[in-house]
């Protein structure tokens, strides 16, 4: 049985079109500056390097360079600053930082922003998402076809071990270069793309390499503030070229406040817990002898998932230290009708920022009526049953060949929990705008977002 759901498509890029609509390409020509073989010779773009290492980092969130200095301020001087570069220079669809947004009222503060600017005038497009692995297709959009102007800069480890800045560097196509691209369609503020390996066009999947990277970002920016997120294909990602999407919005996430429940520790330290008292169920990896240890733990994971055809969404949270795990559902049930149409007019697709507690909103009716109890209604509709929950639960700890712990079932409440509000800074900070079942195994469905 196939399953379609139909939504307009994210446009995350100006050289973005619709299917079928580039011929030039197809012949081989090109007349703008991208990132494929007939402009890729000569051409250059900054380069970041970052330190491996083994630590996670401290509460401090930073990772101490060995001339206690980097040779520029990664998040504010060169993602942000290029991002603004990017914004003056007119590159944008639409200007973020004027969205209205604000804090719900309720124990979690789920936050609601008005975009509409995200709601084009595009035909909706078919998306297969009964398969979260699916092949490559370059005759489909993806980034390789981008403009280099909307690259910010290439971001790989560095390979003397220094933290390195080249205004300048040559793009190495023989070793695909990982680059920070910006989103044309921004949720937030810095709203950017990391898109590993960008040359090789890997499909949207989750490995043990790409996972890191995206891990070393998250500690190179040093910011808790700033956050990287993942969708699996099924779990409303739109581009079948891997990729992650971050940003930052200077407020806590309410996953992020949300109590937990501590379910094991594996073998390398990696402490597994879940999520209890919100809307959709999940899980959240953090710890571990060092940091390879949790980076292939949540990659295995992920590998598990994608494996079991269950499509997911991840959140890399608190500077890389905590990483929140979360299988949906959503989607089939909009293909299976199970999803009314009060929530459906929204238009909200739940991916990895709205199970967030980000409702990003379209229509300024939703905006103005949005309350938790809507926020709620909306999310508990993408968690998976508490029966198929435990279920994958086990898929993925037999995956992680977990080492089973006794007497692991406290309950761990992050300060304030259950009866959070947002606090001043917060609220002002947010107010202003701060810069199911799852179709698994061999069953398919096709769903039209």
């Amino acid at each position: 049985m196939m399953l379609r759901i139909k939504r307009v498509p994210t446009v995350v890029s100006n050289y973005q079109k619709e299917e079928g609509e580039d011929p030039a390409r197809r012949g081989g020509g090109c007349d703008r500056n991208c990132l494929q073989k007939c402009c890729i010779p000569g051409a250059k773009l900054p380069l970041y390097t970052f330190k491996r290492v083994q630590e996670i980092p401290g509460d401090k969130c930073v990772l101490e360079h060995d001339d206690n200095q980097a040779p520029v301020a990664f998040l504010d001087s060169l993602l942000l600053g290029q991002w603004e570069d990017r914004m003056q220079r007119g590159l944008f669809l639409y200007d973020v930082t004027a969205c209205e947004t604000k804090v719900i009222p309720g124990r979690y503060g789920f936050m609601a922003q008005l975009n509409e600017g995200r709601h084009l005038k595009k035909r909706p497009t078919e998306f297969r998402v009964d398969k979260v692995l699916q092949p490559f297709d370059g005759n489909k959009f993806n980034f390789t076809k981008v403009g280099q102007e909307e690259v910010l800069f290439q971001f790989d480890a560095s390979k003397d071990g220094e933290v390195q800045f080249i205004p300048d560097a040559p793009v190495d196509a023989d070793t695909s270069p990982s680059v920070v691209a910006i989103n044309v369609s921004p949720i937030e503020y810095g709203h950017v793309l990391l898109i590993p390996r960008i040359l090789e066009c890997l499909p949207q999947r989750i490995d043990r390499e790409s996972f890191l990277l995206a891990l070393y970002m998250a500690i190179e920016a040093g910011n808790p503030y700033f956050r990287l997120g993942y969708n699996s294909l099924g779990a409303f990602a739109t581009i079948n070229h891997l990729h992650f999407q971050a940003y930052y919005l200077a407020v806590s996430f309410p996953i992020e406040k949300a109590p937990t429940r501590k379910v094991t520790t594996l073998g390398d330290g990696v402490k597994i817990s879940e999520l209890f008292d919100y809307p959709v169920r999940g899980l959240i990896l953090e710890g571990g002898n060092t940091l390879q240890d949790l980076s292939n733990a949540v990659s295995d994971a992920c590998i598990c998932l994608q494996d079991n055809n269950i499509p997911h969404n991840v959140l890399i949270a608190d500077c890389g230290k905590r990483i929140f795990l979360l299988p949906q559902c959503y989607a089939e049930k909009q293909a299976l009708g199970e999803v009314s149409s009060e929530l459906l007019d929204t238009q909200v697709n739940p991916a990895v920022w709205e199970i967030s507690g980000h409702m990003v909103l379209k229509r300024k009716k939703d905006y103005e009526e949005a309350s938790e109890e809507n926020a709620w209604r909306l999310l508990a509709e993408v968690s998976l049953s508490e029966e198929r929950f435990e279920e994958v639960k086990a898929l993925i700890f037999e995956a992680c060949s977990y080492t089973f712990s006794e007497n692991e079932d406290e309950h761990h409440l992050p300060q304030g929990v259950g009866d959070h509000k947002p606090t001043l800074e917060e609220t002002d900070s947010i107010n202003k705008g701060a810069n199911c079942n799852i179709v698994s195994g061999t069953q398919e469905c096709l769903v039209l977002q």
